[in-house]
């Protein structure tokens, strides 16, 4: 019986991506509220499909139409995808500020890793159809970097950057009856600049991104523990040193709790209540 159990387990696991069974075991973590797991994982194969295609399978030798067509597809997947974080580090920093729980951070975190492990494979599907140019992905070269130094700084430098543009057009800003539309533009113009003026590492800015596509050029995960310091400690690091900044200057809990000093912020005095005759 067990011969049998360990070859139907084989067979299954070599259809799948690595990696994918155990994100979906943590899928069935208790959450009070709504398991945001297939939303996530939704999400982010939206996200890498409608963003890394740009370049590839739609102007291909136009780069500046290609950029605008990303820029697109940046605010076409947070709408259609209902606006998830796929993207590990931006669930780190969303609990860092207590804007959600240790548990849906973790099945975030769980959901977009399914999502990316299998939008890659399904996207060279596609491309091997319809006879596109293959998608890329963000990649950490030992041969450029040895000591991974200068790609950690990328990635934590791109990540720290785009945690406070985050901050900034969903939080402090308001631009009215079109809020949506012009913060996740000035959103996706962000993306861009970021990713041209960090190219060391892709920059990735999410650690799915540079794991799952490292996970599928190579099929199976990165041995080289440099992968893991560029685009998971770097770039978490650059989350948390955000939250740490936007706590000091908003007063919000940083790790659920209050810090000692702060904030800058100057907050609106509560509007005082009428009294009646």
């Amino acid at each position: 019986m067990f011969s049998a159990l360990s070859s139907l387990v084989g067979q299954i696991s070599a259809l799948l991506p690595p990696g994918l069974i155990q994100t979906i075991v943590i899928s069935f973590m208790p959450i009070n509220a709504s398991n945001p797991y297939v939303a996530e994982l939704i999400g982010s194969m939206l996200m890498i499909a409608l963003t890394f295609s740009p370049g590839k399978w739609i102007f291909a030798d136009a780069v500046y139409p290609s950029w605008a067509v990303h820029a697109l597809g940046v605010v076409a997947a947070d709408k259609i995808g209902g606006g998830q974080h796929v993207n590990p580090s931006m669930s780190v920093t969303m609990y860092a500020l207590g804007k959600c729980s240790y548990a849906e951070m973790v099945l975030r975190i769980a959901g977009s890793m399914a999502g990316g492990l299998i939008a890659f494979p399904l996207c060279k599907y596609l491309s091997d159809a319809m006879g596109w140019i293959e998608l890329g992905g963000p990649e950490y070269s030992p041969d450029s970097d040895p000591d991974a130094s200068l790609s950690a700084f990328n990635e934590f430098a791109s990540t720290l950057l785009l945690c406070f543009l985050i901050y900034t057009v969903n939080w402090e800003l308001n631009f009215g009856k079109y809020h949506y539309w012009i913060k996740q533009t000035l959103t996706a113009i962000g993306i861009r600049f970021l990713i041209v003026a960090f190219p060391t590492s892709g920059p990735a800015m999410n650690p799915m991104l540079g794991t799952t596509w490292a996970v599928f050029a190579n099929g199976e995960y990165p041995g080289d523990v440099r992968h893991y310091f560029v685009y998971w400690v770097a770039s978490m690091l650059g989350a948390v040193v955000a939250s740490f900044a936007y706590a000091v200057y908003d007063g919000c809990t940083f790790f659920g709790s209050k810090l000692p000093f702060g904030p800058i912020k100057t907050k609106a005095a509560p509007a005082k209540k009428a009294k009646k005759n």
